[in-house]
């Protein structure tokens, strides 16, 4: 398993990455939220704001006192909670290290743009591979897979400085993002309905080739793809 730690790819179109950095800020403050409500409020909230198939296509239905969002909604909000502090980190870091380039890339507005679309994206392709699930999504992987895919088509030279097992060591990206998503494939297809091990596979491969599709036309004028 390959884990981002840093890449070699300055910035040529901005000077600071603000959406990247608040991002990661309101996932953190809105994990902070979720620690605070104990494990039954935290479990109720996410059932209120998490993206449940069943009931984002309509056959089932929260509670009302439950359900804090309209069911469409819910496909963004579920975006900004997290199951636990690895869940939140593991996600935070592989937007800290390729976000800041994708947001170059597309600019301040449209890289918030980006970012809900392909998380939308990543939501519904969970979705459409278990309609009938009642277990909520949670989590900003599928978004950062869309920035993952985007990287992958603005930048697939570029050289990542990457954790494998206990040896750092810098590869291009073509080689880090392309073994993760076939590791995404890999193991989807050894699970049943849209998730296994708590984690929603599909849901990542949806918003990796959401944000590979995007940045084609969202980019600003003069960014070349396929650079470095």
């Amino acid at each position: 398993m390959f884990i981002p730690l840093h890449d070699d790819n300055p910035l040529k179109n901005i000077r600071f990455q603000y959406v990247t950095v608040g991002l990661i800020a309101v996932c953190a403050a809105v994990f902070a939220y979720q620690l605070s409500l104990g494990d039954r409020g935290d479990q109720a909230f996410i059932l209120g704001f998490g993206a449940i198939p069943a009931v984002v296509f309509g056959d089932a239905a929260l509670p009302r006192e439950l359900a804090q969002v309209p069911a469409v909604l819910s496909l963004i909000t579920s975006m900004f909670l997290h199951g636990g502090v690895m869940h939140l980190a593991g996600n935070m870091l592989f937007l800290w290290v390729l976000g800041d380039n994708v947001e170059d890339a597309l600019g301040h507005n449209r890289f918030i743009v980006f970012y809900i679309i392909a998380g939308i994206a990543a939501a519904l392709t969970h979705a459409l591979v278990d309609p009938a699930s009642k277990i909520p999504m949670i989590g900003a992987s599928g978004a950062i897979s869309g920035v993952m895919g985007a990287y992958l088509v603005l930048h697939p030279k570029a050289r990542i400085k990457v954790l494998v097992s206990y040896f750092l060591v810098w590869l291009p990206a073509w080689v880090v993002l392309g073994g993760w998503i076939g590791l995404q494939f890999v193991s989807a297809s050894l699970t049943t309905g849209g998730a296994g091990g708590g984690v929603a596979w599909w849901a990542h491969i949806g918003g990796f080739f959401a944000g590979m599709a995007l940045i084609f036309p969202m980019r600003r004028g003069g960014v070349t793809l396929f650079d470095r």
